[in-house]
């Protein structure tokens, strides 16, 4: 037997495929052999903690393609197989079907099934051992009537159950086990906030606390957003302090970046003192559970000058030739208030073990979601060693991986453990690109290990588009990631309040950035994106079709400014069709095919698509149809189509 072309499998099951709790797993192999034989074949599965397989047979799709699924019930880790064999009972019964159409004589056919029957029943049980036995019996009794036994030969009754008892003496099994990691549901369909703590003072010019942050979740939740994602909240190294607008040496009064980590009052285990406590942190991660908002920390491997680690441990850092400590280079960038860990050092085991205890620290404290800074920067080895240390403990952690490096790496990352990933869509503003790069994380081997989390803008990227399209582009922007993508963030209150005013021009780091001084934001500024992104959010919750990614087709449009796109489930019982005017400035119109062949409309069909954005409604007829979007209006519709009812068939 050969078992080949077996799918999903990632580099020859080298690594797990992922899915979340109550996800199917759909696994196609080509399966055959050689001459004529009828073969079979079937699927296995069990959990990492399960005792027994259970298994499925795979059905035929034709030229030896065969296909069978499960779904994953547990968090943790499944492992699936499959094994084949040459089908004697149905090679036996397709070969007589065809003798006895061509009414040739049987009688030998008979009594040779007659054998492969009594054989099927002293692998059978219970009943069915019974059924079969008496089966073999008539089968070879030549005194019956020849053609009421030829009849009951080929009935589909007896294949039934001859077939649950197949000969797999010489049957062939798959030479890989392969594995499915599944996390919770919020690895997959998630909507993530970012804010400072320090900044969330109602107070201007006061330094903020988690309580200030506990007393903004409303607001959050308001939003609609599940995850509350806080950049580090470590005390602060005081030496080597960046000010505002990342000058060094801010001085005696600056706050420093929150990423330079460590100081007298501890690191990575311990809690700005300005912000609050470490009961301050278990109190906000309990609020916000109670209110569906999971709590997110940032785990940023490196170190202040100021750290303990550096004092106590300094064999884990690389030092220069004049024996000075490293400090972090992406050149032309200097981060003298950080120094990175030297993975290479002869201490590297205690290192790692160290830094496995920081997640497990906050573990302990209640948070079970991490924003990673720059994993791309750290060993493969070590994430491969530590995520899946984690994981094993607690199958509920997700990790988000913030690398924004050559695609490989980062889908490297994603395949050693990351639950989610950063990417490249703030750079994609072009129709073509946006097509291009969604295909790729979608229609291919991609989406089975890379879950892809859509950012407009983060602390770090203030994108040119942002920059000069004002609010079209902001809203344009965020309806893109959050329908393109079932995972998206925003950084706020940049966003909402629309913060696009750069450092200097050709940059996009942001003036005045909260990474090195504190910010007071006015979150009821009439101007605020608010009511357009909680609109957002809940139109993402109420439409199961836009919590996942891969129905995900684009639809030809005959304006190059215009993307539009359809989600739908399984049964097409959520259909959802986005359209997106590219271009922030211009009002822009086409004509948008609509796959009904896709979506089980007729070609002259009328049906009815609500706007859930505006909350309009239109009808529209078969597969063209006219869209105009102002962008000065709302530069996108959110369509949900509503399949015509038709009466059930006689």
């Amino acid at each position: 037997m050969i078992i080949e072309g077996v799918k999903p499998e990632i580099d020859c099951g080298r690594f797990p495929i992922k899915r979340t709790i109550g996800e199917e797993v759909v696994v196609e192999a080509d399966v055959f052999t050689d001459g004529h034989d009828a073969v079979a074949c079937r699927l296995l599965w069990k959990h990492r903690s399960g005792r027994s397989w259970r298994e499925a047979p795979m059905e035929p799709l034709g030229n030896d393609r065969w296909r069978a699924s499960f779904s994953v019930e547990q968090l943790g880790r499944y492992k699936y197989t499959l094994d084949a064999w040459v089908d004697a009972f149905g090679t036996w019964r397709n070969d007589l079907r065809k003798r006895i159409a061509a009414e040739q004589d049987v009688s030998v056919d008979l009594l040779i099934g007659a054998k492969l029957v009594a054989a099927a029943a002293e692998r059978a049980r219970g009943r069915d051992r019974a059924t079969l036995r008496q089966a073999a019996e008539h089968l070879a009794d030549e005194t019956a009537d020849i053609t009421a036994r030829a009849s009951y030969a080929i009935d589909e009754a007896l294949a039934t159950i001859a077939l649950r008892y197949p000969d797999r003496t010489y049957g062939t099994a798959y030479d890989r086990i392969l594995e499915v990691v599944v996390d919770p549901e919020i690895a997959g369909f998630s909507a993530w906030y970012e804010l400072f703590p320090r900044s969330a003072s109602p107070e201007p010019g006061r330094h903020g606390t988690l309580r200030d942050v506990e007393a903004r979740l409303p607001y959050v939740k308001e939003l609609g957003f599940d995850v509350l994602y806080l950049p580090p909240i470590h005390p602060i190294g005081e030496s080597r302090r960046k000010g505002p607008n990342n000058t060094p040496d801010g001085g005696p009064d600056a706050v420093g970046s929150p990423w330079g980590i460590g100081s007298k009052h501890g690191g990575h285990k311990s809690v700005h003192p300005e912000l609050g406590t470490l009961e301050d942190v278990r109190r906000l991660a309990a609020k916000a559970r109670e209110m569906g908002i999971e709590l997110a920390l940032d785990i940023a491997f490196q170190a202040s000058p100021d750290h303990p680690y550096v004092q106590e441990h300094e064999e884990w850092f690389r030092k220069r030739p004049d024996g000075t400590i490293q400090y972090a280079e992406n050149p032309p960038k200097k981060y003298q208030d950080i120094y990175p860990f030297d993975f290479d050092s002869e201490s590297w085991a205690a290192l790692w073990r160290e830094l496995e205890s920081v997640f497990l620290f906050w573990i302990e404290q209640g948070v079970r979601v991490f924003r990673v800074d720059n994993p791309h920067t750290k060993p493969f080895p070590f994430w491969e060693w530590v995520i899946a240390r984690i994981k094993a403990k607690h199958p509920d952690v997700v990790l988000l991986s913030e690398a924004f490096t050559r695609p490989r790496i980062m889908y490297r990352l994603a395949k050693l453990g990351f639950t989610q990933s950063y990417t490249y869509f703030a750079w994609r503003n072009e129709r073509r690109e946006l097509e291009d790069y969604l295909e790729e994380l979608t229609q291919t081997d991609v989406v089975e290990f890379f879950r892809p989390n859509f950012w407009p803008n983060t602390p770090d990227i203030l994108t040119e588009f942002l920059q000069t399209g004002g609010r079209p582009a902001f809203i344009l922007r965020v309806v893109l990631a959050g329908t393109l993508s079932s995972n998206y963030g925003i950084y706020g209150p940049a966003f909402e309040l629309m913060e696009h005013v750069p450092r200097e021009p050709g940059s996009e780091e942001y003036l005045d950035s909260e990474k090195y001084q504190l910010r007071t934001w006015d979150l009821d500024r009439p101007d605020s994106l608010r009511h357009v992104i909680a609109r957002l959010n809940r139109i993402r919750r109420e439409n199961p079709a836009l919590h996942g990614n891969r129905s995900l087709r684009f639809c030809k449009v005959d304006n190059p400014q215009i993307i539009a796109y359809t989600k739908h489930t399984a049964g097409l019982e959520n259909i959802i069709l986005t359209a997106v005017n590219l271009d922030p400035r211009n009002t822009h119109s086409g004509w948008v095919e609509v796959p009904f062949w896709e979506l089980g409309i007729d070609q002259d069909e009328t049906y009815d698509v609500h706007d859930l954005l505006s909350d309009a409604h239109y009808t529209w007829r078969g597969a063209w149809n006219y869209v105009q979007l102002n962008p000065h209006v709302m530069p996108a519709h959110i369509l949900r189509i509503q399949l015509p009812v038709r009466a059930p068939a006689d």
